[in-house]
């Protein structure tokens, strides 16, 4: 008996190849269209900081200093990433009110009080700073600050994190630095008036101690770290970590009992520069001890202790046959600083007693005393 052909599966075949031959074509379409053609480069995307949530601050006297990291780099004016300006805002609140704010709350309630200019952001180094002046004067309040980076068209970014400050009104006014430092071998002595007043021109002075800061060449502005270890009860400072040769501005600051137990400090004190130079001769060197290396020798040898002085450059010999001759008039052995605290005299008669002192010359050409005479008979 004669089979009928299965036209159902000849026909689901014949679909299945067609669907194949239809994906291979779209393949190798696709392969061609793409081959040996070039896309234009996409610009690079502009990763310009809109906002910061590194906002910080401290009350400093009457004034609240805000500090954040500055934008690393800009975007042109054309760009939506562009920053322009920075604006400030504070929002002034009962100290126990609610925390939680959001967004809209803020924008709504808070009052826009300075801006941080182009200029300003172009010339900045690592970090942004704003300085609010305050009224610290009424019923104690809680301020809560934020910014808003702004575009070349005025459109504004969000806000940063949110900072809160209660500032206190009893804050001593600045102390005012003496004109003239005291100069010694081993330290700069800086002194200070104590302030009259707080700044709210209250008394007693609210008065913990105060901290110095020290401006080297190389900076502008005082940095955050005080050069004194603890507060300083007293009005004065010994500076003994510097160097001869370099110029630097020392301010004050009083500090008080803030808010909360928190210590602030005063706004800056006047400034005073000092410009320390060595003009301090070392001490006289040991008295020399003579010698005669050899009894046949003609010649005798000079030995002395090395100074304790941490910038001796070298030392100078003289000698003399007449030990009252004034010592200017004696005879300078050397040609050059002696860098070794030995000698060998080997212009000597023998028979003859010779007497010797040596000087002691820093790096900055000061001359020590005289050592006593040390002498010895030629052999």
């Amino acid at each position: 008996m004669k089979q009928r052909p299965n036209h159902k599966g000849t026909k689901a075949q014949k679909i299945v190849v067609e669907l194949i031959k239809a994906l291979c074509l779209c393949v190798f379409v696709l392969l061609v269209s793409g081959c040996g053609k070039r896309r234009p480069p996409l610009p690079p995307v502009e990763r310009v900081q809109q906002r910061t949530e590194f906002l910080s601050g401290a009350q400093q006297g009457n004034e609240v200093i805000l500090s954040w990291p500055a934008p690393r780099r800009n975007a042109p004016d054309s760009s939506v990433q562009s920053i322009r300006r920075i604006d400030v805002y504070r929002l002034a609140e009962r100290p126990g009110a609610p925390l939680a704010l959001t967004e809209d709350e803020f924008s709504a309630r808070a009052t826009l009080v300075g801006s941080v200019t182009y200029e300003q952001i172009q010339t900045a180094g690592d970090t942004l700073t704003y300085r609010d002046v305050l009224e610290l004067a009424g019923q104690p309040t809680r301020l809560r600050y934020a910014l808003r980076y702004v575009n070349a068209e005025g459109q504004r970014a969000s806000f940063s994190n949110f900072l809160s400050i209660e500032p206190a009104a009893q804050i001593a006014q600045a102390p005012a630095l003496t004109p003239q430092a005291k100069i010694a071998e081993d330290s700069i002595t800086i002194s200070w008036q104590p302030p009259a007043a707080n700044i709210d021109n209250s008394t007693p002075v609210n008065l913990l101690g105060y901290n110095v800061y020290r401006i080297d060449e190389s900076q502008t502005e005082p940095g955050n770290q005080a050069i004194n270890s603890a507060l300083i009860s007293g009005t004065e400072y010994a500076d003994k970590n510097f160097q001869f040769g370099k110029d630097y501005r020392y301010i004050v600051r009083a500090v008080s009992l803030g808010t909360g137990g928190a210590q602030v400090e005063s706004l800056n004190s006047n400034s005073i520069t000092v410009a320390p130079r060595d003009i301090f001769p070392p001490a006289a060197p040991e008295r020399p001890s003579i010698a005669a290396p050899e009894p046949s020798s003609a010649r005798l040898a000079i030995f002395f202790a090395a100074n304790k002085e941490t910038d001796i450059a070298g030392y100078n010999i003289y000698r003399s046959t007449d030990p009252d001759l004034p010592k200017q008039n004696w005879t300078k052995l050397n040609q050059a600083l002696l860098t070794r605290t030995t000698y060998q005299d080997d212009k000597v008669e023998p028979g003859r007693t010779y007497y010797y002192y040596v000087t002691a010359v820093d790096q900055t050409g000061n001359v020590s005393p005289p050592s006593e005479v040390g002498s010895e008979k030629a052999p």
